[in-house]
């Protein structure tokens, strides 16, 4: 039966061959379909992996967030032909706070076998460096722009903070990094902790616990590097 592929893919310009196994690579040889969030992304990660990949001579289909949702289930029309299919993010693990997640719904309502891959994650890396609950956790993607659903937010991942004792994780465009941990220090209480974690298994990798009342007197340079944060106290 054809199998639907979730390749994980470095985050930033760490090799590929430094934190995927080598199974990853011998897998990603044998397929020629893919569906991908970036094509040129994608393309630059296969000849990371092995530079005599021929990717002229593969299939691609792109999914990103501005996909139609009813285009997707003809993305799996290879499988249909018994074609495997490989997936594809644009940094990270495929369908975890990504829209590769679209196209493993559809191969599993129509009982294709999904096969995750082992390989970096943002999020699961940033709570294990953060020491936090890593039994009770939530991510939350990205806050609120708007000042009071914002506020609501932080409120909410308070509340789960104290009375169910449970990790709060979010993520925020790179270049508002110093912005959001100056908010956070503004409007959460001193005394709650602050992870943040950057450019995670890449060169510049920083994951650094604090109080909120000490984050606001330090010096930090996050500035334009994608960063996790998390909260607990």
């Amino acid at each position: 039966m054809p199998k639907l592929y979730l390749f994980p893919v470095p985050m930033g310009d760490t090799p590929a061959a430094d934190v995927l196994p080598a199974r990853n690579i011998d897998l990603i040889r044998g397929v020629s379909y893919f569906v991908v969030e970036n094509l040129r992304s994608a393309r630059r990660f296969l000849k990371s992996c092995d530079r005599s990949i021929d990717i002229d001579s593969l299939h691609f289909t792109e999914l990103n967030e501005h996909t139609p949702a009813e285009d997707v289930t003809a993305m799996i029309e290879p499988m249909r032909r018994g074609h495997d299919i490989g997936v594809i993010s644009e940094a990270g693990c495929p369908a975890v706070a990504d829209p590769g997640a679209d196209i493993v719904a559809v191969a599993q309502r129509h009982g294709f076998e999904v096969v995750p891959l082992v390989g970096p994650s943002s999020i699961i890396m940033s709570l294990m460096g953060s020491g936090f609950n890593g039994q009770s956790f939530a991510f939350c993607g990205y806050l609120p722009i708007d000042e009071g659903k914002r506020t609501a937010t932080l409120k909410e991942m308070e509340r789960r903070i104290r009375r169910e004792r449970q990790t709060q994780i979010f993520i925020e465009t790179p270049y508002r990094n110093h912005r959001l941990i100056e908010d956070l220090c503004r409007r959460l209480p001193a005394d709650l902790l602050l992870c943040v974690a950057s450019d995670i298994s890449g060169p510049r990798q920083s994951i650094v616990t604090r109080s909120l009342r000490d984050w606001k007197k330090s010096a930090y340079n996050y500035e334009k590097i994608p960063t996790i944060f998390l909260l607990y106290s």
